[in-house]
């Protein structure tokens, strides 16, 4: 079992993706919020339900699965719709991530948590031991979005608009990785990352 538990987040386009397939690849657990948002409104789970009985059957496909494009429309254009919904996922989400990380077979454990600034942070998960956001310029993470996405520098800049700051973002770091330059510095960073928090680990009290 896993006693020690990092944070993993970050800015849309820093590099998250990048930085948990490295940590994997050294033998990391990580689990990952965006699996456990999925499996909280999976198709028969009481989270679904519970969706259900709070937005209508219109938010259903016909398999009985949920809609999630008529979803993200329906709480993009009522922000009471996306706080209810947001109940109902986030305790979920943070029940799943803490549960897999402390049955988590490695050292130490990760949860990639991309929106960790904006929901709660610390107060939301107090079982973090760490929090290590990876950070880029606003003119990377644009530059990277647009080539990801194939998108135009306005949708880009929204998206980035609609997230915390990146000032936000570095208020909650205990370690910052710096996801400006080349995959080699970020294979050393990781590296470097990868070695601190197995020491941390092994300092852990039994």
């Amino acid at each position: 079992m896993s006693e020690f538990i990092v944070g993993l987040t970050g800015g849309v386009a820093s590099g998250k993706s990048e930085v948990q397939r490295r940590f994997e690849a050294l033998g990391v657990f990580v689990a990952d919020a965006d699996v456990a948002a999925r499996n909280a409104v999976a198709k028969g789970s009481d989270g679904l339900r519970e969706v259900v009985e709070a937005f209508g059957a219109g938010v259903l496909h016909a398999s009985g699965e949920l809609d999630r494009a008529a979803m993200r429309r329906r709480i993009f254009q009522d922000a009471e719709a996306k706080r209810r919904l947001e109940a109902i996922i986030h305790p979920r989400v943070r029940v799943e991530l803490y549960e897999a990380c402390r049955a988590a077979p490695t050292p130490y454990a990760m949860a990639a948590i991309p929106l960790l600034a904006e929901s709660g942070s610390r107060a939301a998960y107090p079982w973090l031991d760490r929090i290590l956001v990876v950070d880029a310029d606003p003119e990377v993470q644009l530059s990277r979005l647009r080539a990801r996405d194939d998108i135009g520098e306005e949708l880009a800049s929204r998206m980035l608009a609609a997230q915390a700051t990146r000032g936000e973002r570095l208020a909650i770091a205990d370690d910052v990785l710096d996801n400006n330059g080349s995959l080699d510095d970020l294979d050393r960073a990781v590296i470097a990352l990868d070695t601190r928090y197995l020491a941390l680990a092994r300092e852990q009290p039994l």
